[in-house]
């Protein structure tokens, strides 16, 4: 990292990812073509989970080329006396493997929907018997992970 001042450490970085409102995941084809999608995510230990359709470009690309790196960005606010913004973010690196177990899946979902809905968990068993058929669920390890931070000083009065 270029700016060690603004490096945060991983305890840091990691509730960085706990808390963010969303994560962007990026990958490579084999021939190098990039591609970059949101996801809702939640991480569980060293891992970082998604949920996703059963087709699409995404799961091609994974399957063929599972290394990935995700961004996660936390609080950012404008600073209008000066031209800066404060941020956070975390930068994981890993591999994503698709979760096939039906109650491996489940389990996972149900920290998403506790995560991204805690307030519909009541309908969370009737929506996983409905759709768990048609949902995907992929893991992805965290190899590596780094944060940083800017926070500016307030001005003493």
């Amino acid at each position: 990292m270029r700016r060690k001042d603004r490096e945060i450490d991983r305890k840091e970085a990691l509730e960085i990812v706990d808390q963010c409102r969303y994560a962007v995941l990026s990958m490579a084809t084999v021939s190098g073509e990039p591609y970059a999608v949101p996801l809702s995510t939640v991480r569980i230990g060293n891992n970082l989970y998604f949920h996703c359709a059963i087709t699409g470009k995404k799961l091609d690309i994974l399957t063929e080329n599972p290394n990935v790196c995700v961004v996660c960005v936390g609080d950012t606010k404008q600073v209008n006396t000066k031209f800066t913004v404060e941020y956070e973010s975390a930068i994981i690196f890993g591999q994503a493997e698709r979760i096939t177990y039906s109650e491996e899946k489940t389990e996972v979902l149900r920290h998403l929907c506790e995560r991204h809905s805690p307030g519909n968990m009541s309908h969370f068993e009737e929506a996983v018997s409905q759709s768990l058929h048609r949902t995907d669920i992929w893991k992805i390890s965290i190899d590596e992970i780094t944060g940083k931070r800017r926070k500016l000083m307030k001005n003493p009065e």
